[in-house]
């Protein structure tokens, strides 16, 4: 949501409010907070106004703004539209269990402490000493409303919403009412779930006397089975699993352009402030559409090639410390110069560590893969003794050098053929048949190491 928010935001050139919305306090989690700053901050989805960066309608958590919804609150009760529920949470189940046992049609609160006093519900079973307060909604109330994507919608009768708890906090649907009024929201942009709840929130802007802002529900993410995008199903649903993964902020802020807008054929690399430039509301997709993770890794892969190699070694070694791994500034150093070697192989900068561990593992630890022995030629230990004679006697130690000085003793003088050539030297300096490309990985390592790895791999053989 908070991408849509900000491309109208800056399509309009308007402000983008950070809040935090923290009324429900069974649900709150110490961290999440900061969570959700580093997440945005990470996706380059940076706010005008918010609880760290202040602005003129501070504060900006609801939790700090508790004195603002009583009056509010008051004033829907003296007008008629809101009133104290006594119920107790035992007499509301049971409410419940008896509407679903009836296979009861309008199913919601029976309005038992519509238009009582105190004493007068007290006197009656299932009272608690701290009421709620509800809205009254009237059965004919009109329940359509303008949706920027859908048109006009008919969502069902509500029943009385509460709008204030026991604990003093207000409820979602009073407290985002308040703070998008006071703020001057204009523009109200979240799930399609929400979609049944508006008729509430509409009805509450009118009884305050309020401008209705406008309202936009962005249709939910599906997973492959079409089901809705969860954390139990999906771990996709969780912003922070893409970092961790090793995906680039640009390229999955445009994978999610791309599921929820069916924009002008501009294909399907595009940057953010090109997708700002040409949005309009009309082209969001109404349906919700399938994460296809296989696309979302093309993109990624396409944005990694297209960074600079140093760039994309930052990039690394910031994906690296931030999933725990320790990077000593010598391997920094070895990562940088090693990123070309594997630039055009990456789909996830997760992979980048495997792909060039060889290169930051001591001689005397690097372990040559079983399988990868296995299938050297039988003549092997002869190639590796030419390669290691070819290789003292080289003049000079970069990758041209130690390639001709190989091809010239191993296939010209030899006559072996390259595809078995340079698989002696390729397993005895990464550990595997498969690797970056070797020549430049020699360069890398350096003619002590290179010499000491064929060495051991020649004792071994």
């Amino acid at each position: 949501m908070s991408l849509f928010n900000l491309a109208w935001a800056r399509r309009t050139k308007g402000e983008f409010v950070l809040r935090i919305e923290d009324t429900d306090r069974a649900r709150y989690v110490a961290d999440s907070e900061q969570q959700i700053f580093e997440t945005l901050r990470w996706l380059n989805l940076v706010w005008d106004e918010g609880p760290d960066v202040g602005g003129p309608s501070a504060p900006y958590r609801q939790s700090e703004r508790l004195g603002t919804y009583q009056p509010f609150v008051d004033e829907l009760i003296g007008s008629g539209h809101a009133y104290h529920c006594w119920c107790s949470p035992e007499r509301l189940a049971e409410m419940r269990a008896q509407q679903q046992a009836s296979k009861q049609a309008n199913t919601g609160y029976d309005r038992l402490c519509h238009g009582m006093t105190r004493e007068e519900r007290a006197a009656l079973p299932g009272f608690s000493e701290t009421p709620v307060v509800r809205m009254f909604i009237p059965d004919d109330v009109d329940t359509t409303f303008t949706d920027l994507i859908r048109g006009e919608v008919a969502a069902p009768v509500p029943d009385d919403q509460v709008i204030l708890k026991t604990d003093g906090f207000p409820t979602y649907h009073l407290a985002v009412v308040v703070d998008d009024h006071l703020m001057g929201i204009t523009h109200v942009v979240r799930g399609e779930e929400w979609i049944s709840s508006t008729p509430k929130h509409v009805l509450l802007y009118r009884w305050l006397g309020w401008d209705v802002p406008a309202f936009a529900h962005m249709p939910l993410l599906r997973n492959t089975d079409k089901s809705k995008i969860s954390k139990r199903k999906n771990p996709a649903a969780r912003l922070l699993w893409f970092r961790e993964q090793g995906y680039l902020p640009e390229a999955l802020v445009n994978f999610l352009q791309l599921l929820g807008y069916a924009g002008d054929d501009e294909g399907e690399v595009q940057a953010f402030d090109d997708f700002v430039a040409q949005f309009d509301w009309a082209k969001v997709n109404t349906v919700g559409p399938v994460f296809d993770l296989d696309k979302l890794n093309w993109l990624n892969g396409h944005y990694i090639r297209s960074l600079a190699p140093a760039e994309l070694a930052e990039r690394i070694v910031e994906h690296l410390r931030f999933t725990g791994v320790e990077v000593p500034e010598a391997h920094v150093e070895t990562l940088r110069a090693a990123t070309p070697l594997i630039q055009e192989r990456l789909v996830l900068l997760s992979e980048a560590l495997e792909k060039v561990q060889f290169l930051l593992t001591p001689d005397a630890e690097l372990a040559f893969d079983a399988d990868s022995v296995a299938k050297l030629p039988e003549n092997a230990d002869e190639i590796l003794d030419a390669s290691l004679s070819a290789l003292e006697a080289a003049p000079a130690w970069d990758a041209d050098t130690i390639q001709g000085v190989l091809r010239q003793r191993l296939v010209d003088e030899l006559g072996i053929k390259p595809k078995f050539a340079f698989g002696p030297a390729r397993v005895g300096v990464t550990g595997s048949r498969v690797s970056p490309p070797l020549f430049e990985s020699m360069e890398i390592l350096g003619r002590g190491s290179s010499l000491a790895r064929l060495r051991a791999l020649r004792a071994q053989l």
